[in-house]
């Protein structure tokens, strides 16, 4: 995850199995181990997340004027808007060849593509601190019938942890170097709450974390519900020590009100990010105070964490189930 969410190593209510009316944040005890997910894959449980502390950045605001698409005190901020030419609307993007999509249609409670998609199951805290349990059931990950992937997470007893939720992931089924990846989601919000939209480096089973890179191309903490960031962990700026910035709305709304498209532009020796088609920042080698490791294939995430040292954990204001809801997943090849 960011957070790395790493080393790994977001609130829509939209409809998902059984979600139902919202529940309180005490857990229900009601193990059920007839249903328990596989443990952690051999390769995540190697993998811990260094994010311990909440890193200091900038942040900038979405509807602020910017000229040249340059944003304050950002150098090499590169071409103005360049993520938000033409309408992407059916995945069409003037510049760009679509060559992974997945649009979410299918019937209600349906189980994301397999041919896209791996769960990354299992506890432990992922070296956060987290509360969840990731599972593959349908309960924490499934298609709502409306063309939306729905991520929940619920308070219950499962397997030792008082959370359960999801994490996907496209490792050993697309891994791919440079381009544009993008996302529309409706993240949630509450304490304790932290859903991420992310990539790592492909070879971080033999590399390890951070090492391997990591782009994290949105991630919100839920206590603060009008910021998200984009950061880049790798060896030398990793956890609380990454390089990235915040952005948020025009008068401070809420991004868990509305769906919002994130994205990264990854080319060689520059990344750049994306709210809403504005660019926001820009990073470069020479931005880093460490190796730029990122010029080979990474694969991307989607989860939703409960708790952590950044986010903190959820407490008596916090409400469950919550949800991140996923509009479409794309990546597209400059032409």
């Amino acid at each position: 995850m960011a957070t790395s969410l790493w080393f790994l190593g977001c609130v829509a209510l939209a409809g998902c199995g059984d979600a139902g009316a919202l529940d309180a944040a005490e857990p229900a005890d009601t193990p059920d181990a007839s249903t328990s997910a596989p443990e952690l894959d051999a390769s995540a449980s190697a993998r811990r997340d260094a994010r311990v502390d909440k890193p200091t950045r900038e942040i900038a605001d979405a509807g602020a004027k910017l000229p040249d698409g340059a944003l304050p005190h950002q150098p090499d901020a590169g071409p103005a808007d360049a993520g938000s030419a033409g309408d992407s609307q059916g995945g069409e993007r003037p510049g760009f060849q679509l060559i992974f999509r997945d649009e979410f249609d299918g019937p209600s409670g349906t189980l994301p593509d397999a041919t896209k998609w791996v769960f990354e199951t299992g506890g432990g805290g992922f070296g956060n601190n987290e509360l969840e349990h990731y599972t593959a059931r349908p309960e924490n990950a499934s298609l709502d019938g409306q063309g939306k992937l729905v991520i929940t997470a619920r308070a219950e007893s499962f397997m030792g942890s008082k959370y359960t939720s999801a994490r996907l992931k496209t490792a050993g089924k697309f891994e791919h170097a440079y381009g544009r990846y993008e996302a529309r989601l409706r993240i949630p919000t509450g304490r304790g709450i932290w859903p991420a939209f992310w990539m790592l480096g492909a070879d971080i089973g033999t590399t390890g974390w951070p090492a391997c890179g990591e782009i994290d191309i949105m991630e919100n903490i839920g206590s603060e519900p009008t910021l998200v960031h984009g950061t880049l962990h790798g060896p030398g700026y990793s956890g609380g020590n990454s390089i990235g910035k915040s952005v948020e709305l025009p008068d401070k709304a809420r991004f868990t009100d509305d769906f919002h498209e994130f994205a990264v532009e990854w080319e060689v020796d520059v990344v750049r990010w994306y709210m809403d088609g504005k660019l926001y920042q820009t990073r470069t080698p020479k931005d880093l105070p460490g190796k730029w490791v990122y010029d080979h294939p990474h694969f991307l995430l989607l989860n939703l964490a409960v708790g952590g040292q950044w986010p903190g954990n959820p407490d008596g204001t916090t409400v469950f189930p919550q949800q991140l809801t996923v509009d479409y997943v794309r990546v597209y090849e400059r032409i």
